[in-house]
Order: structure tokens, then sequence, then C-alpha cells
């Protein structure tokens, strides 16, 4: 966009640790280039009223898992059940199911204050492995969604060829997800880039799905690939303790061993969940300056375990940043994922007070931002991308607290964001998104479309 145009803010909390007050923020050309503290209001100048933080990033999403929410919760299962269901989803998608689905699942996400999504996209062909003749239709149209809802996007394309660590074929529904080979999958991921290059907040990055998923003679072909454009490059890594103990029965070696050894590991990658880390895991994610990304609302709600989030964001200079996501949307809500993170620390340890809230709003934003391949925004700074989102201070939830981050973190929610500037373009103001009129109308239908009984009375989940 172009043309410069100012907010006048309350109080902002600019991302690097404090909150200044009676702030004017000039935005050109979708990025900040003034922030002034302790300036009256210029008349005519829209306000933005509450506490405002820098634009949330959702690290690591997969958006057809929202049509999951509370449909799996009535028998006690686990991940593994869990699994089932969701492939079974996903066999029903098609890409312009997929497309609406994703459009009000983005459009949520901007509610709640996301101004970029990671997209860890595997679902690429049609029924039984099929390509379809726009062999990137899906990603296009996930695409095609995060424009319609006025967010960025890091498409992390995902290499997924097996279906256990000993290089299993795939099975059933993991057909789709699969396109034989990893220089099969650079193929493809190619004309994606291709197709992509150059749309304004687009970024394609890659994924490893998981060691369960690549077998190491694949690996290169991903690294390569994502070294050669220098994009983010994503991995599920020790979600499961089934997968660490198949990891090393089949290698000898944890997950981040195994993706230490193949060279997937370093600045520009994001071990996603790294639950189950052993010290020298750790070590070895601060020694190669590879980030993390916990997802806590979905760990808690699959019964994952809880992550050493203290030992990771204790890293020496150069460890890579920690991020938050919202993975299989049991909520989207990156100030609860922030929130969870310090909780569930203090169950563990039966202590309070283990994370600041400064630091976990830094991993909501800044860092967020760093893992999608922006190091360009997360902060209220001039040269930044001019993400802005606002925080109701006079809701039943946060009345009380005052401008700080602790009410961000400990007291708002998603529930509390009134606006939201994305590149310096209002996208959503006073609670309404400003192109989706009604989100909770789009998402029932996209959700009822794919899992409830089709017209034959087949039940679709």
């Amino acid at each position: 966009m172009s043309g410069a145009s100012s907010w006048w803010c309350a109080h902002v909390w600019t991302g690097t640790g404090t909150v200044e007050h009676d702030v004017l923020v000039t935005v050109d050309d979708g990025r900040f280039t003034r922030v002034e503290p302790g300036t009256a209001r210029p008349a005519g100048v829209p306000v933005l009223r509450g506490l405002v933080v820098p634009g949330l990033a959702n690290a690591h999403s997969h958006a057809f898992h929202r049509a999951l929410r509370a449909r799996t919760q009535r028998d006690r299962g686990s991940f593994w059940t869990w699994r089932d269901l969701m492939y079974r989803a996903a066999d029903r998608l098609t890409p312009d199911s997929y497309r609406e689905l994703a459009i009000a699942v983005f459009g949520e996400m901007a509610l709640a204050g996301i101004t970029c999504v990671g997209e860890f996209h595997y679902l690429h062909h049609d029924r039984g492995g099929t390509r379809y003749a726009e062999p990137n239709e899906t990603g296009l149209a996930l695409a095609d969604a995060a424009r319609a809802a006025g967010i960025r996007l890091t498409l992390l394309d995902t290499c997924y060829l097996s279906s256990d660590v000993d290089g299993s074929p795939v099975v059933g529904t993991q057909a789709r997800f699969s396109d034989g080979s990893g220089d099969a999958w650079a193929a493809r991921v190619d004309e994606l880039h291709r197709s992509l290059s150059g749309v304004d907040g687009i970024v394609v990055g890659a994924a490893v799905h998981s060691v369960r998923a690549v077998p190491t003679a694949h690996l290169p072909a991903v690294v390569e690939w994502a070294a050669a454009r220098r994009a983010p490059l994503h991995a599920h890594v020790a979600e499961q303790t089934a997968e660490v103990a198949r990891c090393l029965e089949v290698h000898g070696r944890t997950p981040v061993e195994l993706l230490g050894d193949h060279g997937v590991l370093g600045p520009r990658t994001t071990a996603v969940h790294a639950t189950h880390l052993t010290g020298t895991d750790i070590a070895t994610l601060h020694a190669t300056g590879t980030g993390t990304c916990f997802c806590p609302t979905t760990e808690r709600d699959l019964g994952d375990g809880i992550g050493p989030a203290p030992a990771l964001l204790a890293g020496p200079p150069g460890a890579g940043p920690f991020s938050l996501g919202s993975d299989s949307h049991a909520v989207i809500d990156l100030l609860e994922e922030a929130r969870a993170v310090e909780l569930d620390e203090r169950l563990h340890r039966r202590e309070r007070g283990v994370l600041a809230a400064d630091t976990l709003l830094t991993c909501a934003t800044r860092h967020g931002h760093r893992a999608l391949g922006h190091t360009d925004a997360g902060t209220i700074t001039p040269g930044a991308r001019a993400d802005l989102v606002a925080l109701d201070l006079e809701s039943v939830r946060t009345a009380g607290g005052g401008p700080t981050a602790e009410t961000a973190v400990f007291a708002a929610s998603a529930a509390d964001v009134t606006d939201v500037i994305v590149d310096g373009r209002v996208v959503v103001r006073e609670g309404r998104h400003r192109t989706l009129s009604d989100l909770p109308r789009l998402l029932a239908t996209a959700v009822s479309a794919l899992l409830d009984p089709d017209a034959t009375g087949k039940d679709a989940a």
C-alpha cells in the first residue's frame, strides 16, 4: 500500500519491553515511519484505545483441523485416535472446501489479533494421491484464503513420504500428502514458489513433517531447497513419546539428533512442539540456532505433555526464537498460548513466576514473526511492518489490570481484541472484520459441509 496514515494510541507495548503512553504512530507504505510517545492527539487522527501491542504471529497452524473443535472430546482416546478422525476429515476436503474453511479460520485469527500465520501444509493431492491438474491447487487455495482474511501467510509446504520411522509407505489418506520422493516434492514446490513469488504478504517456506514421515534419504532435498531460497524450514519434533521411542529403536538417535545428523537444524529452522527432549537435545538446538514453537493448548488437548520452555528460553546468544502456535485450533488465542506456557510450567514445578509476561508477549510477537521469515515485524518501531493490535482494558477480564504486559498475558483473551491493523491496513475495527461480515456463519457452514452427514446419510467423520 502507499500513502501515509496515522493512529493515536493511548498505551503501546512496543515490543521492546516498555509501555509508552499517548503515542502517535505514523505509517507509510505499510511500515512505521514515526512512533512518538507523549504526543497530544492531533485533530482527526483515529484513536486506538486500550493497550496496543504488535501483531501476533501464529507460528504453527493446520487450518483444516479447526473443523474438529469440540467434535473429538466425547471418547477418551489418544493422540493416535484423534489422528484417525483428522485423517477422515482430510479425506473429505476439496480445494474449494479447503479455501472456504481456511478463509473462515484465518478470519477467526484476524479477530484474535493474529497478523501472520505459518500454515504447515501437507494436504497436496486429490483422494488416493491423484495429482490435480494444477499440482499446487490446495496451496494456492490457502494463499487465496489468507489474502481474503487480510493476514500474511508463510506457507510451509510440507514433505510427507512415509507412515513410520522405518520408511514404510504411506497408507490410506496419507496418499494425499505424498509426492513420492524428496526430489518430486522439491519440483512441485518450485512451481508453487514461482506462482506466489512477489505476491505481497505471502512467503513460501518448507517443512519436514516429522521423522515418521520423511525417510533420511529424502531429507537433503528439503534442506537444500530451503537453503537455496533462505526460506523458513519447520518440522514436528519429539511431539510424542512413542515417536521418540520408535526413532531410538530404528536409528539409535533421538529425533533432534537424527535431524541434526542430516542438516535439518539451523537458524532458519523451527522445531515444533519439542516436548520430549533430552539435555543433549536442548544443547543441540541452542548450538545450531534452531528455534522452537510450542502449541500449549493443542499439546494439552491431546495429552502430549509439557515441554522444557524455561530451558529453551534460557539459551545463549545466538539461540533460536521461541514462538507459539495454535496448531489444531482447540482454541485460536495467542494470548492464551502465551499464558499457558507459564501456567503449565507452574503446574510442573509447583512454583510461580518462572517466565515473565514481557518474555511471553515477545514470543507471541517478534519471535513468532522471526520464525516465519519476517525479521522486520513484531515490534512497533520505525521501519518495522505496521501491525497494530488493540486490547480492551475495560472488559470483565481486563478491568482494573492497567496497561501492562501482565494484563495482556494473564488477563486478556482473544475476545478483548478490538482493532487489528496489518501492514497499515485496517482489518478489524471495533471487534468486527472489515470484509468478512459473518464469521460464525462462515465457520459453521464450512465445518458442517465437511463433517456432518451428507445427503445420503453417510457420516462424513
